[in-house]
């Protein structure tokens, strides 16, 4: 892994001139600074401040905390004023931008100001400070989280807004021949970035595109996946594309999800769901170790309290239909890809996994792996058997629904024992706050729908 004095030496043998400096938000979104790579060295020490008021805004840059008077969030209340708060890079995240001449990047932690000035306690309402620690915990207990990505996007022409494919031919060949000029500059950049995809694939709707990539450890696979969208986003923009992972961009779009493939390594390196049972292919016995088992009776446990971090947009629950190739239901199975946990392999197979089918692309990756840890590690502590496997996930047998709407999602979250227990009420009830912002705002907007469907009629 890169140090300090290895990221300054690598700047200065490739001539870099200057560095984007970013932390992620509550979000999942990026908010970045550059600095001459002169000042690198000084900020790698030292980091950078930026203003606390960053964390006090709902996705539409409102005020949803206080930012003048208390708000009885410790955190915010130490920021209020929009006070300094400090970001310091970690070096392990150094990479040199393919589309910005001699341009380095570093993502960042946060940091309250110290009493020199510099950095002093990290900050607690910081995602990747909450998926450090959950990853830390699991660690803990002798087990790493290995996740691997598969995020699901929509490209448009920006000249023209129309989709990049017309859809409806999933892997297409002719599609992946027509769109093959378009994305080649996707895939090479993020080849650059350190970040070749395993593959991509031409999905079900139109312009649709999914990208695979190989498994890495808990919070180095949330850091991919901002790397992964802020590039895609920014390669597709200069070959004249629009890039957006929003779930539904429209009406008649084919809905994106983000599939979360994960296992748990212990401490010889190997993996822990695989068993020398038989059966994986019968959905009555899955060949799943205990732990496996008990990993995934914690991510069927609190997935009702964790969609508001796996799924935090409005437009996400729209996805969440049956017979969609989606998830509607709290349930498992081996292999079917309308469950939510989908198990692959089994027995023996080193490779055996399961895949959570419940994300939403424009989620927090942050967020989303720590929802995943501190679900699974739940049960792993307290040994939660899942329910029975089913071969039926849509059946209304199957399982209890996943929540409708962000409104459900956010109640489901806020009256969580578990988060509660395992972040604090100020981290649960920040949460809360910023979503519900946003919630609440959605439930006073007129839609095009709403006016479509009556502005006629009455």
């Amino acid at each position: 892994m890169p140090d300090a004095d290895t990221v300054l030496a690598d700047a200065a043998g490739r001539g870099i001139q200057t560095v984007r400096v970013s932390c992620v938000d509550q979000h999942g979104l990026l908010r970045t600074k550059t600095v001459d790579a002169t000042r690198l060295a000084s900020v790698l020490e030292a980091g950078i401040g930026l203003p606390g008021s960053l964390l006090a805004k709902d996705t539409a840059n409102n005020y949803a905390v206080p930012l003048w008077s208390p708000s009885g969030l410790p955190t915010l209340d130490a920021l209020l004023g929009a006070q300094d708060m400090i970001m310091v890079p970690d070096p392990t995240t150094w990479r040199v931008l393919p589309w910005a001449e001699r341009t380095g990047w570093l993502l960042c932690d946060l940091y309250h100001v110290g009493p020199g000035g510099g950095a002093g306690e990290p900050i607690a309402l910081s995602t990747r400070g909450l998926c450090r620690r959950a990853a830390a915990a699991l660690g803990q207990r002798g087990f790493r989280l290995r996740a691997g990505l598969e995020l699901e996007l929509h490209l448009f022409d920006a000249a023209t807004g129309a989709p990049i494919h017309p859809g409806w031919e999933l892997l297409g060949g002719r599609h992946a021949e027509s769109i093959h000029e378009q994305v080649e500059p996707i895939r090479a950049g993020l080849a650059a970035l350190g970040l070749p995809p395993r593959s991509v694939e031409v999905e079900l709707g139109p312009g649709q595109v999914e990208l695979s990539f190989e498994a890495d450890d808990a919070l180095a696979t949330a850091d991919q996946a901002m790397v992964v969208r802020h590039a895609v986003a920014t390669l597709a923009e200069r070959a004249g594309m629009r890039a957006t992972f929003l779930c539904r961009p429209s009406a008649g779009a084919f809905p994106s999800g983000w599939h979360l493939h994960q296992s748990l390594v212990d401490g010889h390196g190997n993996n822990a769901f695989a068993t020398e049972s038989a059966g994986a292919d019968r959905v009555d016995t899955p060949a799943l170790s205990a732990a496996g088992r008990h990993w995934v009776g914690g991510l069927l446990a609190h997935a009702a309290a964790s969609c508001v971090l796996t799924t935090p947009t409005v437009n996400g629950y729209k996805r969440y239909r049956p017979n969609s190739v989606a998830p509607d239901r709290i349930a498992w199975s081996p292999q079917h890809r309308g469950a939510m946990v989908r198990l692959l392999g089994g027995g023996a197979d080193p490779a055996t996994h399961v895949e959570n089918r419940v994300g939403d692309p424009a989620a927090n990756p942050y967020l989303y792996l720590a929802s995943q840890l501190v679900s699974g590690l739940d049960g792993l502590a307290t040994q939660t058997e899942p329910p029975a496997p089913t071969p039926s996930p849509y059946a209304p047998d199957a399982g209890p629904l996943l929540p409708r709407s962000l409104g459900e999602a956010i109640d489901a979250f806020a009256r969580s024992e578990l988060y509660r227990r395992c972040w604090g009420d100020e981290v649960v009830d920040y949460l809360v706050t910023i979503k519900t912002s946003e919630w609440r705002r959605f439930q006073t907007a007129v839609t095009d729908w709403e006016l479509k469907e009556y502005g006629s009629l009455f």
